[in-house]
């Protein structure tokens, strides 16, 4: 087996994986799921990317994998900064407010438990 062939079967094998993810991100449970699912189709495709620059010779591809990598992390971020409670740290992701569909089927009941704030006494004259 040549040095070509054994990259293109990995290229093809990433793409299945990709094509599998597809069926986590439209049946996950919860964001999170469907979050990680996102996660790998950046990782293959900056793998699929680079696979690419050496069957090719073509290292504009290498940029557009560099690229692809960093809008991944920034994405991951941005969803890790949005389930995030700013006062505890807690983490949010089942009974997020703002965010539709974290759980197919079913609905947090649960009351929140309400955040002590601090009261400043009055002071009557």
């Amino acid at each position: 087996m040549s040095a070509d062939n054994l990259l293109l079967s990995c290229t093809l094998f990433l793409l299945l994986t990709i094509c599998l993810g597809l069926i986590r991100v439209i049946r996950g449970p919860t964001a999170a799921d469907r979050m990680l699912t996102a996660q790998l189709f950046g990782t293959s495709g900056v793998a699929i990317f680079l696979l690419l620059v050496e069957l090719r010779f073509d290292p504009a591809l290498r940029h557009i994998a560099l690229v692809y990598a960093l809008l991944a992390a920034i994405t991951m971020v941005a969803f890790v900064g949005r389930f995030r409670d700013p006062i505890s740290g807690a983490d949010t992701t089942d009974d997020h407010p703002g965010s539709p569909n974290l759980r197919v089927g079913a609905a947090s009941t649960e009351p929140r438990e309400a955040v002590p704030t601090e009261q400043t006494p009055t002071v009557k004259p």
